[in-house]
């Protein structure tokens, strides 16, 4: 038994507990869910249990980038952020430490095993939520107390924590058997694939914030801008800003205008 792994895949279990909407304990949604629940911070803690902080965030990275228009409609999602954030990534650095492989990995956790945990979570807060609604009914304050709090703890711990130690503590060697037997063309493609899947996410994401095509213009500027001119991404963001302001003064200025000529053909 390799007590260091099991030791590592225990405490990304625990930090993927904290990162539930349900843990009272950052907050629920506020420092929990919004903040270590995101792959990207899930990368730098992992990176922190597994003694490699830069390749963490690479990892860490790369899934955020691939789920960043990931939305839930009510109580339905198409894969658990959290799940696939913590899992996929703990895997990838028991094994190559690959970023791709981290996306391919996180892609097929949050999908699969973490929506079926996800579901399974929800059908186990109906039991609670029975129990604490006849504790309720009887005046009973140590049932609710337990019902309401401690019973859907325990429940959380054992449905985020636990599977998650369990993924990465077996899936370890899982992993390393398919590197190992895989052609190397299955390899290339696996690869190939985890290099796409962030430019997906954040092609979804344009979908949802750029309400007209103009605003295409000034993406691919930002973007050839970086790609050929190797301006860092604090230069860019200062330039940005700049031809920004000049945008809004110049619509500002035609605005007015139009507004005065609109008074002077009252006037007249």
């Amino acid at each position: 038994m390799d007590i260091q792994l099991l030791l590592n895949s225990l405490l990304v279990g625990i930090c993927c507990y904290f990162g539930a909407i349900e843990s009272p304990w950052l907050l629920g949604m506020t420092g929990g869910f919004y903040i270590m629940g995101r792959p990207l911070i899930a990368g730098f803690l992992i990176g922190l249990i597994f003694g490699d902080v830069q390749t963490g965030i690479l990892c860490g990275l790369a899934v955020q980038a691939v789920f960043i228009a990931n939305l839930s409609t009510g109580g339905a999602t198409n894969s658990e952020i959290t799940y696939a954030g913590y899992g996929g990534i703990g895997i990838a650095m028991a094994t190559t430490k690959d970023p791709a492989l981290a996306v391919t990995l996180s892609v097929l956790v949050g999908q699969t095993f973490g929506l079926v945990f996800y579901n399974t979570r929800m059908a186990a807060y109906s039991f609670w939520n029975s129990r604490c609604d006849k504790a309720a009914k009887d005046v009973d304050l140590r049932g609710i107390t337990f019902n309401h709090i401690i019973g859907p703890q325990i429940t959380t711990f054992i449905l985020r924590a636990l599977p998650v130690m369990f993924l990465i503590y077996f899936g370890r060697g899982f992993v390393e058997f398919l590197i190992t037997n895989m052609p190397p063309l299955v390899t290339n493609i696996i690869s190939v694939l985890g290099g796409v899947l962030p430019a997906l996410g954040i092609g979804m994401l344009m979908t949802i914030i750029i309400k007209e095509k103009i605003h295409l213009i000034f993406f691919l500027f930002g973007f050839a801008v970086i790609a050929f001119l190797n301006i860092n991404m604090i230069g860019l963001v200062i330039f940005a800003l700049l031809v920004s302001y000049i945008v809004y003064l110049s619509f500002g200025n035609n605005k007015n205008s139009s507004e005065v000529d609109s008074d002077y053909d009252e006037v007249i």
